[in-house]
C-alpha cells in the first residue's frame, strides 16, 4: 500500500534543503519498496505569493489527504511589511493548529565527528543524546485575546494571552513520559511556576501523572535554570517537556550544543502519530541561492519521518548510517566547517548522503 507524502518546499533555503531530502526519500522508497507517492504544496511566503495567503486551503486539503509532510522552512524580511494575519509564520501554525500536531519532538544528538564544532568544550558535549518534547499548539502562540491596541492616552499597547488545559497539559506529558520509557527513563518538565499561573497547573498535572509511570525519575526545573544547565552540564538531561514558547526557545540552545542549528531535525505528531517532518532552522535568508545552506537536518527529518509515520526502522537507519558516514569522510557545509575538513555546498553534501545510501 503506497504512502502519501506532502513536500512543502517553503521559503529562502527551504526550497535548496528540501530536494537534496527528496532525492534520499525517493531513493530509499525505491531500495525498500515502500510506494511513497510524492505531491508538493505551498506554504508561507511561497503560499503568499502565490495565493495571496500563508496557509491556502488547497495546502490544508493536500495535507489533510498525506500520510506525512515533509517541511522546508518559512519565513524572512521580504514579507516583514505585510499584515500581521498575513506573516508566512501564521502559515506554519495555521497548519499545526489544523492538523493538531500538538507534540514536537526535537532531538539534539552531538555526532562524535561534530564534537569540536561545538560552541562548548568537547567533554561536556562528547555523546550527548537530548530529546525535547514541546507542546506545540497552546500556549502564548495560540492564546486569545491578543492584538495591539491604543489605550485611552493614545500609547499602544501589545497583548498575548499564555494559557493551558489540563487535557493538553496531559496528552503532551503522556507523549514525554512515554518516550522516556524508551530511553534513559529520565524526565524533566521546565516551566516558570513561580510567577505563570498557567505554568503551576503545568507542573501540577505533569507530577499527577508520574503516578502512572514509576519507572521514570522525573524532575521539575524553571526555565531560566534549565538554559544555564544546558550550557553548563547539558549531559544531565535525557526528556525535556516544556510548553510552546520556552520549548521553541530550549531547543534552539540545545541544538548549537551539537555544533550546527543545520544538524537538527524534529517531527510534529497528532495523536495517531501523523507527522509533519522539518529541519529546526529557520529560511536563513541571508544564504539562500548560495549554495551554503546544510541539508542535513532535513535529511535527518526524513529518517525521522520513515520511523515515526511511515513504519519503516530500517530505512530510517540506513539514512541515519549515511549521514555519519559522509561527517566520517570529512565533508562539511559552512556551518560545521572546520580545519582539516573539505568544504562542500548544499547539493554536493546532498549528494554524498545519497551515494552513501547506495553503497549502504
Amino acid at each position: 500500500m503506497s504512502k502519501k507524502v506532502l513536500v512543502l518546499p517553503g521559503d529562502n533555503i527551504g526550497p535548496e534543503i528540501v530536494a537534496e531530502a527528496v532525492k534520499v526519500l525517493e531513493k530509499v522508497s525505491q531500495q525498500y519498496s515502500l510506494g511513497i507517492e510524492l505531491d508538493y504544496a505551498h506554504l508561507g511566503g511561497a503560499a503568499l505569493d502565490a495565493a495571496g495567503e500563508p496557509c491556502p486551503q488547497e495546502t490544508l486539503d493536500k495535507a489533510r489527504a498525506s500520510d506525512a509532510i515533509l517541511l522546508g522552512a518559512v519565513g524572512g524580511p521580504q514579507w516583514d511589511d505585510v499584515e500581521r494575519h498575513l506573516r508566512p509564520e501564521k502559515g506554519l501554525l495555521t497548519i499545526r493548529s489544523e492538523l493538531e500536531l500538538f507534540g514536537n519532538l526535537r532531538p539534539a544528538i552531538m555526532y562524535p565527528q561534530l564534537a569540536h564544532a561545538s560552541s562548548l568544550k568537547p567533554e561536556f558535549v562528547s555523546g550527548l543524546d537530548i530529546l525535547i518534547v514541546r507542546e506545540l499548539v497552546g500556549g502564548i502562540y495560540f492564546g486569545e485575546p491578543r492584538g495591539i491596541r491604543t489605550l485611552e492616552n493614545g500609547e499602544r499597547e501589545g497583548y498575548n494571552t499564555y494559557k493551558y488545559n489540563e487535557s493538553e497539559i496531559r496528552r503532551i506529558g503522556r507523549m514525554a513520559f512515554e518516550a522516556a520509557m524508551v530511553r534513559g527513563k529520565r524526565l524533566c518538565s521546565v516551566d516558570k511556576s513561580n510567577v505563570l499561573e498557567a505554568t503551576i497547573l503545568w507542573r501540577e498535572v505533569i507530577s499527577e501523572m508520574a503516578a502512572d509511570y514509576p519507572e521514570v525519575e522525573l524532575s521539575h526545573m524553571y526555565v531560566d535554570n534549565a538554559a544555564m544547565q544546558l550550557l553548563r552540564a547539558p549531559k544531565q538531561f535525557d526528556v525535556l517537556v516544556t510548553g510552546n514558547m520556552f520549548g521553541d526557545i530550549l531547543s534552539d540552545a540545545a541544538a548549537m550544543l551539537t555544533g550546527s542549528i543545520g544538524m537538527l531535525p524534529s517531527a510534529s505528531l497528532d495523536q495517531a502519530g501523523r507527522g509533519m517532518y522539518e529541519p529546526c532552522h529557520g529560511s536563513a535568508p541571508d544564504i539562500a541561492g548560495q549554495g551554503k545552506a546544510n541539508p542535513l537536518a532535513t535529511i535527518l527529518s526524513v529518517a525521522m519521518m520513515l520511523r515515526y509515520t511511515l513504519g519503516s526502522a530500517e530505512a530510517a537507519q540506513t539514512i541515519e548510517d549515511s549521514v555519519s558516514a559522509v561527517l566520517d569522510q570529512g565533508l562539511r557545509t559552512p556551518d560545521i566547517f572546520s580545519d582539516g575538513t573539505t568544504l562542500v555546498n548544499t547539493t554536493q553534501m546532498g549528494e554524498a548522503v545519497l551515494a552513501a545510501v547506495l553503497a549502504a
